[in-house]
């Protein structure tokens, strides 16, 4: 893949032809019949199985499609969780709700199941042409996308996605249609984004937000009004501070109790709360199937203990935002009373990011560092020296300046015997929510970052859990307002996405982009630019030789704008 002075001299003067040709006709004046026929485009067609397209059809948008060209993507952890489960992914099922089974039939873009997709969700595009009865979109508007399309159910309980069920942007061209970008409350999935900052910076609003998302997102700390709940009471035990419990909306209009004999036979995922007034392993390892998405089970002990590890399905606390809860006591309100309002740090925290060292741990650990909150000490680790030192580089003097203790460890060559009150978990690893519990303090928050898959259970230990008051958590995706967030903060400059940015690449190095995600060679992301088809990955480091003209444009070895231009 290296490329000789000649070579990249080459792919300077096709990019100039490109941005000429772009700039004659006018980005506004662009029409469907200017469009190419073929473009190159990266295609998942099978688990694993990665294939670079270099003349797939560029679609004519239907008459509620968009067509918009994109300009840049970032490669994420979930386009690799993406490749090992294709359809086995939540998000790659059928839609089964959210819009019309007619108009879907009709979308050319919707590749549900085992049909070939284009993977890559972390885009900014321009709209380029639009159909006859688009409404809400003119063509040259830059977009930011909002990826997760929360309105459209899947068969597998989850929501439809670009980059999944919905082509994503590892292609030159890519459609939306504007009956699925449209939310159902009017905003819109295709967010408007400035001129002045560069495509990558753009691009990487969505990673970012998912960050904002994790901090932000509110927690609900009654039981839901909303039915059905169940209440199982063991032997011995009885039902305390469950009306105490109910929302101010008002209680559940379905509360159906159970013995615990009885809840084998109730439905899968029917309950919105359960509230089990007891400790027994099996009933406990029963009742977490029967727990709905957004559901929380709060486990009342009433002094006595589980006394074995309980199989918790830890896959669901991120992708089906399920929460479990607990008290040592016999009133079930004490449980609901520990749930933070939502999953922000505190001041005085003490914060362990583990993966610390990777594109999303480098987020976290840079957005609370600069979070302004007083006390926080951070301990980020790392198994790769390399990342961790790229990490100090970028971190350590943000660190200093806030006046937040940053220690940055690699825990194969110093153990760690201390005690945080906030864990942040960069890898889906269910192993990682056991250590967090052991290493918890009082009242520690668990952030599952990593997307654990969905059917995964793993054995915790629920009764130390419960009597550290731990609560653990986990968020999927972002909102769009998560996102305009981060947009304005970037395009107010008190936010630089491209710190975060470790690599390029064009067509050509996506496939090999996407393993360095896997194997974790990268401290930071990838930006891959569709319409340079033969450029390779290259590391930000290697550019002096690669693109001499490029690197002379970072910014102390950071990507910059004028980088990307040249």
């Amino acid at each position: 893949m290296a490329r000789t002075h000649d070579g990249a001299s080459g792919v300077r003067a096709r990019a100039l032809d490109t941005l000429t040709s772009i700039r004659n006709t006018g980005v506004n004046n662009v029409t469907a019949n200017e469009l190419p026929e073929t473009q190159h485009a990266v295609q998942l067609i099978g688990p694993g199985e990665l294939k670079l397209n270099t003349s797939k059809p560029v679609p004519k948008p239907g008459p509620h499609e968009i067509l918009a060209k994109v300009e840049a993507v970032g490669l994420c952890f979930s386009d690799l969780k993406l490749l090992k489960q294709f359809d086995k992914h939540p998000r790659k099922t059928e839609i089964v709700g959210g819009v019309e089974p007619e108009a879907l039939k009709g979308m050319q873009n919707y590749r549900p199941g085992t049909l070939p997709t284009v993977p890559g969700h972390e885009v900014v595009c321009r709209i380029v042409a639009v159909g006859d009865q688009v409404k809400h979109h003119q063509v040259g508007q830059r977009c930011l996308v909002q990826a997760d399309y929360r309105q459209l159910r899947t068969a597998a309980s989850s929501n439809a996605a670009f980059g999944y069920n919905l082509e994503g942007g590892l292609q030159e061209y890519t459609l939306f249609d504007e009956r699925v970008v449209i939310a159902s409350d009017g905003d819109h999935f295709l967010i408007p984004a400035g001129e002045d900052k560069s495509a990558s910076a753009v691009a990487l609003v969505e990673p970012w937000g998912c960050v904002e998302a994790s901090y932000a997102t509110g927690e609900r700390n009654t039981i839901s009004n909303l039915p059905p709940a169940l209440i199982v009471v063991a032997e011995g035990r009885e039902a305390q501070g469950v009306v105490e419990c109910f929302s101010q909306d008002g209680e559940p209009a379905d509360i159906q109790p159970a013995s615990p004999s009885e809840v084998a036979g109730l439905p899968n995922e029917s309950f919105d709360d359960i509230v089990y007034f007891g400790s027994d392993k099996a009933t406990l390892d029963v009742l977490n199937d029967k727990l709905a998405a957004n559901g929380i089970l709060n486990v009342v002990l009433g002094g006595r203990k589980i006394g074995q590890l309980v199989s918790v399905g830890v896959g669901r606390l991120h992708y089906g935002m399920t929460r479990w809860v607990g008290t040592t006591g016999s009133d079930a309100a004490e449980s609901y009373r520990h749930i933070p309002a939502n999953g922000e740090i505190r001041a005085s925290d003490k914060i362990l990011v583990v993966g610390a060292g990777g594109p999303m741990g480098e987020m976290h650990v840079i957005r609370n560092i600069c979070s302004g909150l007083p006390g926080l000490s951070i301990v980020g680790t790392d198994l790769d020296d390399r990342r961790i030192e790229g990490l100090r580089r970028k971190a350590g003097p943000m660190a200093k300046a806030n006046g937040v203790d940053l220690r940055l460890v690699n825990p194969q060559r110093e153990r760690l015997d201390e005690k945080f009150t906030y864990f942040a978990l960069m890898a889906p690893v269910g192993a990682l929510i056991t250590d967090a519990i052991q290493k918890a303090d009082a009242g520690a928050i668990i952030n599952i970052f990593a997307g654990i898959p969905a059917p995964t259970k793993h054995d915790l230990d629920l009764d130390t859990y419960i009597e550290k008051r731990c609560f653990m958590f986990g968020t999927s995706g972002s909102t769009i307002e998560d996102m305009r967030i981060v947009l304005r903060k970037v395009e107010r400059d008190q936010l630089d996405t491209n710190a975060s940015v470790d690599a390029v690449s064009g067509m050509a190095g996506a496939a090999d982009g996407i393993a360095a995600v896997e194997n974790r060679t990268m401290a930071g992301k990838i930006i891959v630019y569709p319409m340079l088809h033969d450029v390779g990955l290259i590391p930000l480091a290697d550019l002096p030789q690669r693109f001499p003209t490029v690197a002379q444009k970072l910014d102390n070895g950071k990507w910059t704008r004028e980088a990307e231009q040249e």
